[in-house]
């Protein structure tokens, strides 16, 4: 049983995500040849002040962090 996982931002539209793991489904399906009743797609959201690049916090490089 194929597992894709995304981690990202949080994404707010529900519709949107329904719409990301259908997509993500049929590619994986057509990839492996195998059914799409199989795959499992999990969605992993970060909040910007749990992700750090470069050393930064994504909050801090966009500006929004706080004083603390």
């Amino acid at each position: 049983m194929p597992h894709i996982t995304v981690e990202g931002p949080p994404i707010t539209s529900v519709a949107v995500k329904r719409r990301m793991v259908e997509e993500m489904t049929s590619t994986a399906a057509r990839a492996y040849g195998l059914p799409e009743q199989i795959m499992v797609v999990v969605i992993k959201e970060n909040k910007p002040e749990n992700v750090g690049v470069g050393g930064q916090l994504i909050l801090d490089r966009k500006g929004g962090g706080d004083a603390e």
